[in-house]
């Protein structure tokens, strides 16, 4: 909403002259990058003094019951501390430019320590959120287990797998 027009994103960089050295906009999800998630939700979570004081103008008076909610930044911290551990040990991968297949195991049991410890701690809670996070966090787990079965068979021998282009 707040980039929909040139106008609009420009009132909401004018909230934040004299507060930011470089004023920010929100930034726009891809439903097929966690990372990029991850991203979205701190680039949010640097912004909701600015949205709060761009939702003010009676202009978008319709949009201030879309505005975030303590409860629900308190959730977002949640699921950016839960991931930024996981996106730690990605980027630590992509970084190399030599080969990374030694690192691969290592890599894979600190993702799943990191889950499982996280899972540990949301299955005793009541809360709903906290119970989707869970679950989230085990459809993760499942995933990530089967992407570790491809490159760990059960005759133990390591494979790499090259996909066409």
């Amino acid at each position: 909403m707040v980039t929909l027009t040139p106008g609009r994103r420009n009132e909401f960089i004018d909230c934040q002259k004299a507060k930011v050295c470089i004023a920010v906009l929100p930034i726009m999800d891809v439903k097929t990058c966690w990372n990029s998630t991850l991203e979205l939700l701190e680039g949010a979570y640097r912004l909701p003094e600015f949205t709060r004081e761009w939702l003010k103008n009676p202009k978008y008076s319709d949009y201030r019951a879309l505005f975030t909610t303590q409860d629900e930044w308190t959730i977002a911290k949640y699921v950016m501390e839960d991931l930024r551990p996981l996106r730690y040990r990605t980027l630590w991968m992509s970084m190399w430019d030599t080969v990374t297949l030694h690192h691969v195991i290592t890599v894979y049991n600190d993702m799943f320590d990191h889950m499982d410890g996280v899972m540990r701690a949301l299955a005793k809670k009541k809360t709903q959120w906290k119970e989707d996070l869970l679950f989230a966090m085990m459809f993760a787990w499942q995933k990530l287990s089967k992407y570790y079965t491809e490159v760990t068979p059960t005759t133990g021998t390591l494979l790499i797998h090259q996909q066409q282009p």
